[in-house]
Formats: structure tokens, sequence, C-alpha cells
């Protein structure tokens, strides 16, 4: 395996499009890995208690519009 000073190492030699390419697959490669974690934070009930609270939110009228609060919606 590799270092991270071998690995920035080898980043620093590719070329434009291969530098690229590499954000690319990173960009990927951490939104796998956040849903992944979401799925598990979701099987575990760790969404549990904040579900709830929409809901009782929701059951007392508590909401908005997304447009409201949401400026790229």
């Amino acid at each position: 395996m590799s270092s991270v000073a071998e690995i920035e190492q080898a980043i620093a030699k590719l070329s434009t499009r291969e530098f690229v390419e590499l954000e690319n697959w990173l960009a990927a490669e951490r939104n796998r890995i956040w849903d992944r974690q979401i799925a598990l934070d979701s099987v575990s009930g760790a969404f549990d208690s904040l579900l709830r609270e929409v809901e009782e939110d929701v059951a007392k009228g508590n909401t908005r519009p997304t447009d409201e609060i949401c400026d790229n919606c």
C-alpha cells in the first residue's frame, strides 16, 4: 500500500486530464461513502428521533413551503 506522500507525488505528476479524472472519481467515491453511511444510519435508527420531531411539527402545522427556505429550489 502506498503512503499518502507517495500518492501526493503521483498526483503531482498527472496530466490535467488525468487530474480531472481523479477529481471526478474522488467525488463519486465520496458520494458512495456518504450514501452508504446514510443507509447504515437509517437502518440503525439514528434518524428516528429526527423523524419523530418532523412528524410532530407537521402534525402541529409548523411547516413552510420549501421555496421559502431554499434559495436553490
